[in-house]
Order: structure tokens, then C-alpha cells, then sequence
């Protein structure tokens, strides 16, 4: 082994995380935001309003619209998932949850690729720990095992993962799908006969996922960095090149894929518009939360590492990092670009952990633990103040932040919150009584912390963030107003209110033309000024202004018909 390896690991410290306190991590983590809310502002429900569209058969498969607007992503697939959920759900499943089990499926793909892809990456030799004169270094699939663990609690650790990720979105296909092919890239050398063909297979449907999904470019890129990978290796050692040739033969197929798809399907188009550039103030701060812990995790790999950078464990993840942390910086959609860096980032950081010292690794849990137990008890006493009134300050922001907003009790969110608390009490008393030794234990607070403080939104807070974040408020002011009748003409709404209408409305929504065809009209607020344009306004009066209680800029107004239809 060369001696400049910088892992130095006892077998002793690659004992296994138990599968099911991983599984039950996993499952803390992924269903809540999923289960139980309403569609969010505003990416959210704007993408359930094209799949609305294309279930109820109002606009093309190939190129969905709502009510004639085309979507900010170049999307297919996300789409096509939720519409397909919508038509095949049950009559007694709202339409708004249908949608969600696929999505909430591809989450779980994507940190279970996460898992397996850190697994091949620490299998590969040059990513082995130094081994001992004497024995007793970490064998190698337990050393894997270990680090795949550490690469998954990073990346359920990323502060920026939680509220996207649980978003149905294209942005949530796009990490499953990046995922899949950061997998199947990094499997594929260390598989043989069914299983590389299987690699081979996941690789493609990953690039071809990701180039529906929104991403063609980014799809035929990663392609790029899995054949360069291929080529580097190939040529850089004589054992097993066959396995090399394979993956560069597959990157090329992907490619290909991705680009007929994209071609076929007129995805090859670039949306910037009047986009002045990258903020790199703003980016840097971005990426400084989005992505803690992880980051500084990576970095400390990058330096002690730094001999082995074009190592396959560590080429990979870097290539896979750098293309979207790019994508992040150069479009204006950088949070949901930096969400697909999120798993390559985690693999970066759990080749730090065989390398950390002592005094970081207590550095990271004593701040792990002030941090979330802090996180916890602001969102308990929020709560109870909530409920009742006391203590009497943050009784008093919430309903000055929400005005009208009523709490709602709930014995079993109650419940849950309690055994989440009582879990990550009993995690901090694990972390410090037990398990000294194990390599991945410098995460195991920032992913537990992470996963109760996301839980304890999603219960405790759902009330108030539902209220807060949905369009439901407005909507019931709306259809209150106009009641049943055959229609309601629109002017100006976005994207997302136009889907909250579509949605939560029992009449049939229509554009506004220079002749009333409806009873009511709806109007945004900054589109007052232009609706003269093409709205004859001496055919309406002014019914009402509707205003989102938690949002004194998001305002609706109101016009009844004043001639006879």
C-alpha cells in the first residue's frame, strides 16, 4: 500500500451503523413534508398544476403548459410522474398527495445510490486505508460499508436537502436521477457479469432520467467526466482495464441517449433571459449554509487527499461537485442546482472522516449538539406558545407574522414529536457513552439533529407553515366571494396562483379577453396597471382585495361583471 495513503484505519473502527436505526433515519427523514400539508409556495404547487393539466388532458404530454404558460424547467419526466400518480390513485386520494409517493420514492432513491455509490467508491484500491505491520487494518468491505454509512449521514446532515428534496419538483428527479448514474459510474468497476450489466443499465436510465428531468446538458457532461474517469484509468493501471473499457463504452451510450432524447424532444434550449451574471457574494453565502456540513468535511478531503485527486474515489465525486456547484453559481436557480451537488459533496466528505482528528471530531459534535438541541427547543417553545399563550413573546410573533392563523392539537403529532425528542436524548447519550471507535461517528449528530429538527417542523409546525406557505387561505377567500358559477376569468396571476386556482376552484378557469366571458375576474396586484390593455374595465367593478395573511406584497383583486351575460 503506498505509504502517502492518509487513511489509517483500525478494524476496530469500522463497525457496522445498525440497519435499522440507518432505516429508521432514512424514514424520520423522507415522509415527513411529504404526509399531511398542502401544496407550498411556490415551485411546489406550480408544478402540480402542469400535472393537473396533463392528467385532466388539457395540454400536451410533450410539451406541458398550464392554461397556455409553458414551465421554467424543460421538463418531461417529473411531470409525466405526477400526472400518471393523479389518474392511477385511488378516488378516495387527493390529487395533491398522489403526487408525492413517486417523488417521495425517487428521495429514497436517491440516498440509497448515495449509499451504494460512497460502497464502490471505498472499495476501490486506492481509496484503502494504510495497512498495518502487524495487522489488524480494516478489511476492505467493512471499511466500505463504514464509509458508505458516513457518506449517507452527510448527506442527510445538508441543511439545504430538507425543504427541496421534499418538493414535488423537477429539481427532486434531477437529484434521484444524477444520483443513479453517480452509482452506477462508480459500481461499475468493481461488478462483474449480470451486475455490470445491471450498472451499465442504471447508468443510462440515470443520464436519460436526467436529461428529461430539465438537465440535458448537465446529463451529457456527467458522461463526459465518467468516460474521462474511464480513459484516465484505463491508462493509468493494468489490472482489470476491462472493466475501465466498459465504463467508457456505457458513459458513450448515456451520451448518446441523452442527447437523441433531448433532440427528439426539443429539450435543448437555455432560459437565462435578462439574468445579469453570478452574485458571488450571494453564491458563497449560499453555499455556505446550503451545504453544511458537508462542504468543510469536503474540503478537508481535497487537502488530505491531495495526492490522490485523480483517484477514481475521489475524481468522481469531484467532477460530479464541480459541474453542478457551477450550474449553481451561473444560473438563477442556484439552491436547486446546488441540491444535485449534495450527494457527490457527502461522498467528498466521508473520505475526510478516516483522516479527521480527535479534537475536530469533538469540535463538530459538541457544535452538532448546541446547534440542533438549540433548533429543537426553539420549535418546542414556539409550539407551546402556540397552544397556549405562554411565553407571551413568541405568542405574540406568530401572530404578528400570521395574523388569523388558529393552532390546531394534535394527540399523535404530539406524540411523535415526543419520541422524536426522546430519540435524539437517546442518541447524544449513545454518541458519548458508546461506540467510540467507530469511523463514522462524527456524523451521526449532524444527521440525527437534521432529521428531528425537520421532523418537529413537520409536526409540531405543519399547522402554521401550511397556513404560512399554501395558497389555501386565499383560495377559500376566493371561491367564498364568487361562489358557484360557470367560470372565472384570470389576469396576470403567476404561475403558482393560477395553479392554486386551478386547483382549489370548482369552476372552470380562462384567460381574461377584451369581452367578459365569466361573472368574476382575478387580478394580480402588479397587473393592475396593464389590465386596461386588454380588459374593457367600464364592464367590471371592484369586488374585493385578497391578500395572503403572511405576505402583504402577494395580493389578489377581485372584479364582478356589471353587464348581462
Amino acid at each position: 500500500m503506498n505509504r502517502t495513503q492518509p487513511a489509517i484505519v483500525a478494524q476496530s473502527a469500522v463497525r457496522r451503523l445498525p440497519r435499522w436505526a440507518l432505516f429508521l433515519l432514512c424514514l424520520a427523514y423522507v415522509v415527513p413534508g411529504f404526509v399531511g400539508r398542502e401544496p407550498w409556495k411556490s415551485a411546489d404547487i406550480t408544478a402540480f398544476g402542469y400535472m393537473l393539466e396533463l392528467a385532466s388532458g388539457h395540454a400536451d404530454w410533450l410539451s406541458p403548459t398550464l392554461l397556455g404558460q409553458l414551465p421554467e424547467f424543460d421538463a418531461l419526466l417529473p411531470y409525466w410522474l405526477g400526472a400518471w400518480a393523479i389518474q392511477l390513485k385511488p378516488a378516495f386520494v387527493p390529487a395533491d398527495f398522489a403526487i408525492r409517493v413517486p417523488f417521495a420514492l425517487l428521495l429514497g432513491l436517491a440516498l440509497t445510490a448515495t449509499w451504494y455509490g460512497v460502497y464502490y467508491l471505498a472499495r476501490s484500491p486506492r481509496a484503502q486505508p494504510v495497512a498495518f505491520a502487524f495487522g489488524g487494518e480494516a478489511h476492505p468491505k467493512d471499511y466500505a460499508r463504514a464509509m458508505a454509512d458516513g457518506g449517507l449521514l452527510a448527506l442527510i446532515a445538508c441543511l439545504g436537502l430538507a425543504q427541496l428534496s421534499h418538493e414535488t419538483t423537477p429539481s427532486v428527479a434531477q437529484l434521484a436521477f444524477s444520483t443513479l448514474s453517480f452509482f452506477a459510474i462508480a459500481a461499475m468497476p468493481h461488478v462483474a457479469g449480470t451486475r455490470r450489466i445491471v450498472a451499465s443499465l442504471c447508468l443510462v436510465l440515470g443520464v436519460a432520467g436526467l436529461s428529461l428531468s430539465g438537465g440535458p446538458t448537465v446529463a451529457v457532461l456527467l458522461s463526459v467526466v465518467a468516460a474521462g474517469v474511464a480513459v484516465l484509468m484505463y491508462r493509468a493501471q493494468a489490472d482489470d482495464r476491462a472493466a475501465w473499457q466498459s465504463l467508457a463504452v456505457s458513459a458513450v451510450a448515456a451520451a448518446v441517449v441523452a442527447m437523441t432524447l433531448a433532440t427528439g424532444l426539443d429539450l435543448w434550449r437555455w432560459r437565462l433571459g435578462q439574468y445579469p451574471g453570478p452574485d458571488w457574494q450571494s453564491a458563497g453565502r449560499l453555499l455556505i449554509w446550503f451545504a453544511w456540513p458537508a462542504w468543510p468535511l469536503a474540503l478537508w478531503t481535497l487537502w488530505r487527499w491531495r495526492l490522490h485527486l485523480l483517484s477514481p474515489h475521489l475524481a468522481l465525486p469531484i467532477g460530479f461537485a464541480a459541474i453542478f456547484t457551477a450550474t449553481a453559481i451561473l444560473t438563477p436557480t442556484g439552491d436547486r442546482s446546488l441540491l444535485v451537488a449534495l450527494p457527490a459533496l457527502a461522498a467528498l466528505a466521508a473520505f475526510a472522516l478516516p483522516t479527521l482528528q480527535r479534537s475536530m471530531a469533538a469540535l463538530v459534535d459538541w457544535f452538532t449538539l448546541l446547534f440542533f438541541s438549540l433548533c429543537a427547543l426553539v420549535i418546542w417553545v414556539v409550539w407551546v406558545a402556540m397552544q397556549t399563550g405562554i411565553p407571551a413573546k413568541p405568542a405574540a410573533n406568530v401572530a404578528r407574522l400570521a395574523p388569523g392563523f388558529e393552532p390546531d392539537f394534535s394527540t399523535g403529532v404530539l406524540a411523535i414529536a415526543v419520541v422524536a425528542t426522546l430519540a435524539w436524548a437517546w442518541v447524544v447519550h449513545w454518541r458519548v457513552g458508546r461506540h467510540r471507535a467507530a469511523i463514522w461517528k462524527s456524523l451521526v449528530l449532524p444527521a440525527s439533529g437534521a432529521a428531528l429538527c425537520w421532523l418537529l417542523l413537520m409536526t409540531l409546525w405543519m399547522p402554521l407553515l401550511d397556513y404560512a406557505r399554501s395558497y389555501t387561505v386565499t383560495a377559500r377567500q376566493v371561491a367564498t366571494t364568487v361562489g358557484s358559477t360557470d367560470c372565472l376569468e384570470i389576469y396576470g396571476l403567476s404561475p403558482a396562483d393560477t395553479a392554486a386556482q386551478r386547483f382549489y376552484s370548482t369552476n372552470e378557469i380562462r384567460h381574461a379577453g377584451p369581452a367578459p366571458q365569466c361573472a368574476w375576474l382575478l387580478v394580480d396586484v402588479h397587473a393592475l396597471a396593464r389590465l386596461p390593455q386588454t380588459v374593457n374595465m367600464r364592464q367590471w367593478r371592484l369586488q374585493a382585495t385578497l391578500q395572503r395573511p403572511t405576505d402583504a406584497q402577494d395580493q389578489l383583486v377581485l372584479f364582478a361583471r356589471t353587464t348581462a351575460p
